[in-house]
């Protein structure tokens, strides 16, 4: 592989001491709104550490925000967790006092079913040199170190008995194949045409360690995801995205969130498919400390020196985790709701990074560019067109716009300081002809630079969210 990771089979159930299950407990009712017709495809999936993990976590920045967001908000700051419950097909989102119930009831049963089911092993055992050995079953595990996701239908209160049988199945079934991996991956589906996964192997001073993780997402895309719930700076309003990862790497859990926030900002936060932002959004890392690497401390996450051993460890991490996360965030961009090409957008040369972020998501969001894109039009009109309503200072005698394939220098310009080349309406109708290609922006006024990974926009994405009104089991998330 060209970024040095080795991958593997088993995605979230790869590194060490992780272990993982997904079942069909009819969480969402046959036959009603949309993703229903796949039938009796698992909706709820165990993600479970044999041994306490750090725990590092991002969230959606809408306004509107998911029972389940806000649990995860609260657990994430112990610092510790054991097990991820999460569901497919209800959101748990405008559900009120009994949706926030709920959430916690999930991590409850949770926290009660694994101890009850699964060998556990001591929250000493991940720093010991010999391998750990396991305690008999009936460990207590507090709820606070369960977290919780839900994606699905925004408005209908969680089906509580089904989502405890559920639950209660999963923690039953739970191990460490490859095979429940892809339980999880096709647990959390909704709306999407294939799971996502991923998992690579790397080594920590000499320590081989592992990280994998699996996602869903497909419509409803454009994160903007935070800690605290805060709006990140230049992030705009963002079905739901969610992303689970395990490693059995070593790290306490301020320098988990430091490196999940740079991997974050760079892949899931850098995606669009059509500008919406959802309620449930959400990013988990578990890290439990297995492969007994030195441990990373914060410290050697937050600067890097190339003469000090601990940081380029914390270095190799980071690279790794940000590798897995924007493999992660391209495969939603993929698999979007009706989308026929993917499109990298890179704007350069602008004042200021808020700049570069306003220009790039004018263009990867505006109707007129992401149609024409679909259609293999290289209409820069619109494109210089978005750049002007955006945010950012564009002067329009300084403008590029040109295309090339995926990751190459090799640029056809269709606009030079604002004004159309030379170049054949032909070679720019190639340029644009394949199913992925690059496009670049030059403003020529500074030295900040984004990139937005987009998507474009078709009649089937139309077809697919337009609903019937008169077929009400056509309607809903």
């Amino acid at each position: 592989m060209k970024s040095g990771f080795k991958q593997i089979p088993g995605s979230v159930t790869a590194p060490q001491g992780f272990l993982a299950s997904g079942v069909f407990c009819d969480i969402k009712r046959l036959g009603t709104g949309k993703g229903s017709n796949q039938g009796k495809k698992r909706d709820l999936a165990l993600i479970v550490s044999e041994v306490p993990a750090t725990v590092a976590g991002l969230f959606t920045t809408n306004q509107i925000c998911a029972a389940p967001v806000k649990v995860c908000l609260e657990h994430v700051k112990q610092g510790t967790a054991r097990a991820i419950v999460v569901n497919s097909g209800n959101a748990n989102a405008c559900t009120g006092k009994q949706g926030l119930k709920d959430a916690l009831e999930m991590a409850r049963i949770t926290a009660g079913a694994v101890a009850a089911s699964v060998r556990l092993q001591s929250a000493s055992s991940a720093n010991e040199r010999n391998p750990p050995h396991s305690q008999e079953r009936g460990e207590r595990i507090p709820s606070e170190h369960v977290v919780v996701g839900s994606t699905g239908r925004i408005g209908v209160t969680l089906p509580m008995a089904n989502v405890k049988r559920g639950i209660l199945a999963a923690a039953n079934s739970l191990d460490s194949s490859v095979q429940s991996a892809h339980h999880v991956a096709e647990a959390i589906m909704t709306s999407d045409t294939k799971p996502k996964r991923i998992a690579v192997e790397f080594k920590l001073s000499g320590k081989p360690v592992r990280i994998g993780g699996v996602c869903k997402g497909a419509g409803m895309i454009q994160p903007g995801m935070s800690l605290t719930g805060q709006r990140p700076a230049a992030a705009s309003l963002h079905a739901t995205m969610l992303c689970f990862i395990t490693t059995d790497a070593a790290i306490e859990a301020g320098a988990l969130q430091m490196a999940l926030n740079e991997a974050v900002a760079q892949s899931f936060n850098r995606i669009t498919v059509d500008g919406d932002m959802s309620t449930n959004d959400t990013v988990l890392v578990l890290a439990n400390g297995l492969a007994r690497n030195p441990r990373i401390q914060a410290a050697d996450v937050r600067g890097f020196t190339s003469s000090d051993p601990k940081s380029r460890v914390a270095a190799r991490f980071q690279a790794a985790l940000n590798h897995v996360c924007l493999e992660l965030a391209k495969m939603i961009v993929r698999d979007g709701e009706g989308v026929s090409r993917f499109v990298t957008v890179r704007v350069s040369g602008a004042k200021s990074f808020a700049d570069a972020d306003a220009a790039a998501r004018a263009i990867a969001n505006s109707a007129l560019v992401k149609t024409s894109w679909h259609g293999g039009d290289p209409n820069w009109g619109r494109i210089i067109d978005a750049l002007g309503y955006s945010a950012a200072k564009v002067v329009e005698e300084r403008v590029d716009i040109g295309y090339s394939a995926p990751g190459s220098r090799k640029v056809v310009w269709s606009l030079k300081c604002g004004q159309p080349t030379r170049t054949s309406f032909k070679a720019l109708c190639s340029a644009v002809a394949a199913k992925e290609f690059d496009l670049h922006i030059q403003l020529n006024l500074g030295h900040a630079h984004v990139v937005i990974y987009a998507a474009d926009l078709t009649e089937e994405y139309v077809d697919f969210n337009k609903g019937d009104v008169t077929d009400p089991a056509s309607l809903g998330g």
